[in-house]
C-alpha cells in the first residue's frame, strides 16, 4: 500500500519508516544540547504549548501566476532516488514522490478509503472479493490513459519470484494465487480478474476490516504498465523508469533529477483534478545543521518532511513562518535482535541462543532509560514517551491503559538480578548468566547535532544498572547503511534504535508477523501469530472484537518486549508566508494543485 512504511523513517521515517519503513526515523535529523552525563536534568528555558499549533494557514497578499515552490528535504544523507511505490525503501523517497503521487484512493479523517479518488471500491464480504472501478479520463503524465493493467502491474511486480523488496508479506499472500505466482507455479495471479476496461475484481483468501484501511493485500497505487511491463522485475530497481524517466498520476511530473541532491518537478498538464497553479516544485536536500538558517533567510517555502522537534526553538520566533503541527503516525522504538530472516522460507527464524533472548533483560533495558528527560531536553516537550506500538492517533485501537516502560532504575536492577546477570568481578558491570563478560552492541542512526549525545545518554542509563552497552561499529551509522545492517541482520547488532511511520493502516501484521521482512527484531510466537490473525480476521468486522484483539496484542508485545516503544511526536511543518494557503489536516488533505504563491522568492525573517 502507498507509504506503507510500515516505512522506515522514518523508516524512521520518519519512519519516517520515515521507514517511516518506512519514515523509520528518517529524521534521525535531530540536533541540539544533550543532558548531563550524570543524569542531571537541564531544564528547557520554556515549555512549548503543544495545543497552540494550527493545522492550516492562509496568508494575506495577492497571488502570482505560476512560480516554483522551493522545498527543503531535511536529510543528512543523499536520498536513494527509488521513485516507485513498490520498490522504495525509506520515507525520504516517499516524501519526494508525494508531489507526483500514483495513489488511486483517497482517505477520510479516520484513514479509511473513500470513493473520492481516482478509483472507488466495493467490498463483497461474503465472497471475499473487492471490485475496484477507475474514473473516466484519467491519464498518466505522458498522456497515456490509465487502464486496469496499471492497477494489476504492482501486484505482478511484488508477486514476482525476482522481486527483492519488502512488500511481499503476509498481507500480499492473502490474494488468491499470489503464493503460487511467487513460487513459480503459475503464470498469473489467479485472484486478479480484469472485468472490463474500468473494472478490476480481486479475490482474497479472507477479508477483514483492514481492507477499508488499505490492508489485507490490496494495493493503493498504480504503476505504468505501458512502460514497466517490458522491464524484467530483476532489472527494475536500477532502471531509468524508476530512477530517471518516471511517469506519474500526480499534480507534478519529474523533470530533472540530480541523484541524491535535488528533484525539479514541473506541473502535470494531465492531472486528473486540474492543472496545478504552480509552474513547478524544486526539492533540495538540506542538512539538519543548515535548515533553520535556510528557513530564516528565505531559501525555502516549506519542508518536504517533518521538521525536527529539537530545532523548534530555533525557528519559533521567525516572523516569515507559520509552523503547522499534527500528531504523527509515528513511534520511535528500541529493538532487540532475536534471530534472522530466512529469505528462502520468507519467514523469521528465531535464535534461542540470541544474546537478547531473555525477556527480563529486555524489560530491564526498557525501565533503565529516561525517555522523559530526552523528550524535555532535546525535543522541547514536542515528543512524548510512547507506551504502545499503536500511535495514539488511532483512537479506536490505542490502549491508553498501558503504562509502558517508565524510568525505574530499581525495577531494572531487580529484573537483572532475577535473571542472573550479576557483577561477578566487582567492576560495576554485570556479567552474563555464566559469569562471562557481557557486551551489548547498540546501533543507532547518525544525523544532526545530538544523535551521538542521545545514544551516549541511553548507554549511560544502561551503565547505571550495570550493563556494558557500546556502539555497533564504534559510531552512529549513516541512515541508509543503518537500515541495510538492521534488515540484513548484521551480527554486530544486538539492539538498535529506529522508528516507524506507520501509514494509515493500523494493522501490525506488516511489521510484526512471521513473514514480514520489516519484523526487524525477528521475534515470533504462536500467540503473536494468533493475535495478528485475529486482528485481521473476518470476525474482526465486529468493531468491539477487533478493538479487544488490538488491546491483547499491545499488552502481549509490551510484556514480551521484543520491541520497546520510546517516543511519539508532533509532526511540525513550517510554511513560509509567501505561500498563499496550505494545510495538513488528516480530514482535509490539501491537494498540491491548489498551492499558490504570493511571491516567487520566500519571505525572509526580520528576526
Amino acid at each position: 500500500m502507498n507509504k506503507k512504511l510500515w516505512t522506515l523513517l522514518a523508516l524512521l521515517l520518519a519512519f519516517v519508516l520515515v521507514l517511516g519503513a518506512c519514515n523509520g526515523e528518517g529524521d534521525s535529523t535531530d540536533g541540539k544540547d544533550s543532558p548531563a552525563k550524570d543524569g542531571d536534568k537541564e531544564e528547557s528555558e520554556e515549555v512549548v504549548d503543544t495545543g497552540s499549533f494550527p493545522l492550516d494557514v492562509e496568508n494575506e497578499g495577492d497571488v502570482i501566476e505560476g512560480g516554483t515552490l522551493k522545498v527543503a528535504l531535511v536529510n543528512d544523507s543523499p536520498f536513494q532516488g527509488i521513485f516507485s511505490t513498490v520498490l522504495y525503501e525509506d520515507a525520504y523517497d516517499a516524501d519526494i514522490m508525494d508531489f507526483a503521487s500514483n495513489t488511486i484512493f483517497e482517505t477520510d479523517g479516520d484513514f479509511l478509503l473513500t470513493n473520492e479518488g481516482i478509483a472507488g471500491m466495493e467490498v463483497d464480504q461474503d465472497n471475499n472479493k473487492v471490485t475496484i472501478t477507475i474514473k473516466d479520463g484519467v491519464k498518466w503524465s505522458d498522456g497515456e490513459p490509465l487502464k486496469i493493467e496499471d492497477l494489476i502491474q504492482p501486484y505482478l511486480i511484488i508477486g514476482s519470484p525476482d522481486y527483492t523488496g519488502v512488500r511481499y508479506d503476509v498481507d500480499f499472500q492473502n490474494i488468491v494465487g499470489a503464493v503460487d505466482y511467487h513460487d513459480g507455479k503459475a503464470d498469473t495471479i489467479s485472484g486478479l480478474k480484469k472485468v472490463d476496461e474500468k473494472t478490476l475484481e480481486i479475490s482474497f483468501t479472507k477479508l477483514s476490516p483492514a481492507i477499508f484501511s488499505g490492508g489485507d493485500g490490496i494495493w493503493t497505487s498504480a504503476e505504468p504498465s505501458h512502460i514497466l511491463k517490458d522491464i524484467p522485475v530483476a532489472d527494475l530497481l536500477e532502471s531509468d523508469a524508476v530512477r530517471k524517466n518516471i511517469v506519474t498520476l500526480g499534480a507534478f511530473k519529474f523533470d530533472k533529477i540530480v541523484p541524491g541532491e535535488s528533484v525539479q518537478f514541473v506541473k502535470n498538464e494531465n492531472y486528473w483534478r486540474g492543472v496545478p497553479k504552480l509552474d513547478g516544485v524544486l526539492v533540495k536536500t538540506v542538512p539538519t545543521t543548515s535548515i533553520s538558517v535556510a528557513l530564516q533567510t528565505g531559501e525555502y517555502h516549506m519542508t518536504a518532511n517533518t521538521f525536527s522537534t529539537d530545532k523548534y526553538l530555533e525557528i519559533k520566533d521567525f516572523d516569515n513562518l507559520t509552523v503547522l503541527a499534527r500528531n504523527e503516525l509515528y513511534y520511535q522504538y528500541i529493538g532487540f535482535k532475536l534471530g534472522k530472516y530466512d529469505l528462502d522460507k520468507s519467514e523469521v527464524a528465531m535464535d534461542q541462543d540470541a544474546k537478547m533472548n531473555d525477556v527480563k533483560l529486555r524489560q530491564a533495558m526498557g525501565y533503565a532509560i529516561d525517555v522523559e528527560q530526552v523528550s524535555e531536553v532535546y525535543y522541547n516537550n514536542l515528543r512524548e514517551r510512547a507506551t504502545s506500538l499503536i500511535p495514539p492517533v488511532f483512537q479506536s485501537f490505542y490502549d491508553d491503559s498501558l503504562e509502558g516502560y517508565t524510568y525505574d532504575v530499581d525495577k531494572a536492577n531487580a529484573l537483572l538480578d532475577e535473571a542472573g546477570y550479576k557483577d561477578v568481578d566487582g567492576d560495576g558491570l554485570r556479567e552474563d548468566k555464566e559469569g562471562k563478560p557481557l557486551e551489548i552492541k547498540f546501533a543507532t542512526m547518525s544525523g544532526g547535532d545530538i544523535a551521538e549525545d542521545i545514544a551516549s545518554f541511553y548507554m549511560q542509563n544502561w551503565k547505571d544498572v550495570g550493563l556494558n552497552v557500546t556502539l555497533a561499529t564504534g559510531r552512529t551509522i549513516e541512515f541508509n547503511s543503518f537500515y541495510d545492517k538492521v534488515q540484513g541482520d548484521d551480527p554486530e547488532i544486538d539492539i538498535f534504535m529506529a522508528a516507524w511511520g506507520t501509514g494509515t493502516n493500523p494493522s501490525p501484521a506488516g511489521l510484526y508477523s512471521k513473514t514480514a521482512q520489516y519484523n526487524f527484531s525477528r521475534y515470533t510466537s504462536e500467540t503473536l501469530e494468533e493475535l495478528l490473525t485475529a486482528i485481521d480476521s473476518p470476525e474482526a468486522f465486529d468493531a468491539e472484537y477487533r478493538a479487544d484483539k488490538f488491546r491483547e496484542w499491545q499488552e502481549y508485545m509490551s510484556e514480551n518486549a521484543p520491541i520497546i516503544p520510546t517516543q511519539t511526536r508532533l509532526e511540525l511543518r513550517p510554511v513560509n508566508k509567501s505561500v498563499k494557503a496550505y494545510g495538513i489536516d488528516y480530514a482535509n488533505v490539501f491537494d498540491w494543485n491548489k498551492v499558490e504563491l504570493i511571491s516567487e522568492d520566500p519571505a525572509k525573517s526580520s528576526k
